[in-house]
């Protein structure tokens, strides 16, 4: 249904007023005497600057805020419905589960955003007119409008964006894990290694869009339009693993004896180019210069493993858990990294007894939106590495090549 308004142009708010606003807000979300709930609906906002404020619950129903300076905002469960967010900042903001329903976002930046349930559906406002009776509020383009938008590294997890229009938009590595695209226009979108898992795509319009190295785990596709679409190193299902008929599980068990065992119990084993979705654990394993060279392990917990002098060049290590792990002198050229969790993970060179060490080589590896927080890449080499948008507070580059 339209939400009615009797007054069919936006109001102004001086800094003053807007500041007195924002400060009432403040007390009301920490409960303190005289708080208020901000109410700034239909209210022009034209290239304000409220990065980093708490606006969370806000009402902004048809605000204007095109071009605004909204990084790290928290807009969560904010009322945005029909807002118009054209060529705003929103990168890192937070939107979990805001009603943006009709909300035009056309060339806004919503790098590394979190937008889990949020509501991005279409949607119309209608105002009151004495003569003309109900109209509608008109953005310069159709409401909805995600058009050539930046989502990269964006989680939007559960988000519903049925009949969204998105075309030419910045998918790039975000999380869309459950959501629901059904019948909407990502004509040109890029989608590459976007995680799509159990997301439901169902008659939406892909033509000419890039889907090379999506997951798409359980994901519904069915009437979608794929003309011209690059669909390739797509990720499926996991594949169950046997070398020899012996399960992976047990080939990873006998090559942690022999590692802890000096080579007197178990066998050493060949990991290379292996799925390991399918493995029951691997926090803690003990894999030291273990061969794991263009593995799969997207998505996998291997935090406290112990993988020191391992082989993970070319392997898919987007959004796996690294934290604390022992990969000193680890080999990971190449590697996809993507939304890696790294924290305190231990990269520094690995002694080999005597001057002689061997230093962690991250040459050309991909970590976009990892997390690198008091991590230790002493004399790591990290030439030609993609390091945008990584969180890196209190990380450790002392003598880093790069």
């Amino acid at each position: 249904m339209p939400i009615t308004q009797s007054a069919a142009t936006l109001q102004t708010v001086d800094p003053r007023s807007l500041r007195t606003i924002i400060e009432l807000h403040h007390k009301y979300k920490t409960m303190k005497p005289g708080g208020q709930l901000a109410n700034l609906a239909y209210i022009d906002l034209s290239g304000v600057n409220l990065e980093g404020m708490d606006l969370s619950d806000a009402v902004l129903t048809g605000a204007c805020l095109r071009g605004a300076a909204l990084r790290d905002v928290n807009l969560s469960r904010a009322n945005l419905y029909g807002c118009d967010l054209r060529e705003a900042d929103l990168r890192f903001a937070v939107l979990d589960r805001a009603d943006m329903r009709g909300a035009c976002l056309r060339g806004a930046n919503l790098t590394g955003a979190s937008l889990t349930r949020c509501d991005l559906r279409e949607g119309q406002i209608a105002f009151k007119d004495e003569k003309h009776g109900l109209r509608l509020m008109k953005h310069e383009k159709r409401a909805g409008e995600l058009d050539y938008a930046i989502l990269s590294g964006a989680d939007l997890s559960g988000a519903r964006l049925t009949g969204a229009g998105a075309v030419s938009a910045d998918f790039r590595d975000a999380q869309l894990e459950g959501a629901v695209l059904s019948h909407a226009k990502l004509r040109n979108a890029s989608l590459e290694g976007a995680n799509l898992s159990a997301a439901d795509l169902s008659s939406a319009d892909l033509s000419g869009a890039s889907l090379k190295g999506a997951v798409m785990v359980g994901t519904q596709t069915q009437g979608m339009t794929t003309k011209d679409t690059d669909m390739s190193d797509i990720l499926g299902e996991p594949i169950s693993v046997f070398i020899d008929d012996e399960p992976l599980d047990d080939l990873l068990d006998a090559y942690e004896a022999w590692c802890r065992s000096g080579g007197q119990e178990g066998a050493t084993q060949d990991f290379s180019g292996l799925d390991f979705r399918s493995a029951t654990t691997l926090i803690g394993r003990k894999l030291t210069a273990a061969n794991m060279a263009g593995a799969i392990l997207y998505g996998m917990d291997l935090s406290g493993a112990q993988l020191q002098g391992v082989n993970l060049s070319g392997a898919d290590l987007r959004m796996a858990d690294l934290s604390g792990a022992d990969l000193r002198g680890a080999r990971l050229i190449g590697a996809r990294l993507s939304r890696a969790t790294l924290d305190r993970a231990n990269l520094s060179p690995l002694s080999l007894g005597g001057d002689r060490t061997l230093r962690a080589d991250l040459t050309r590896a991909t970590l976009s939106h990892a997390s690198l927080r008091h991590t230790d890449l002493t004399r790591a080499r990290l030439l030609e590495a993609e390091m945008s948008h990584v969180r890196d507070q209190g990380c450790t580059y002392t003598l880093a090549e790069r």
